[in-house]
């Protein structure tokens, strides 16, 4: 048996971990679960603790890129959604890759800087 080590070993995260990933504020993720009927995380014993997989994650990533980056209101990104479920993904996917490219640009763009 192979070892994977690039799998999250993780499999669930609290509505505070998830808040801090988003930089959101718990009351938002907990409105948009009402908003969004594809956003249900698992609850957890009689005091219905939240428990976000990696599922609910990846849902919470694309409502966060439309409504918190692109500036969508609550209503068009549902119309986006529902329009255009695998073409919103992808745009979001899209986004996060080339944040991340920027980053490591702006990162390589410093340590140059630091040569002259």
């Amino acid at each position: 048996m192979v070892l994977n080590l690039n799998k999250n070993l993780k499999l669930y995260y609290s509505i505070g971990e998830v808040a801090e990933m988003f930089q959101l504020n718990e009351s938002t993720l907990r409105y948009w679960e009402q908003e969004f009927p594809f956003l249900r995380p698992k609850t957890k014993g009689p005091s219905k603790v939240r428990q976000y997989s990696e599922k609910d994650i990846e849902q919470i990533k694309l409502i966060h890129n439309l409504v918190k980056v692109r500036g969508f209101k609550l209503a068009a990104a549902k119309k986006i959604i529902n329009a255009n479920r695998d073409g919103a993904d992808k745009t979001a996917d899209v986004l996060t890759r080339l944040t991340e490219v920027r980053d490591m640009l702006m990162s390589i763009r410093k340590q140059l800087g630091g040569l002259e």
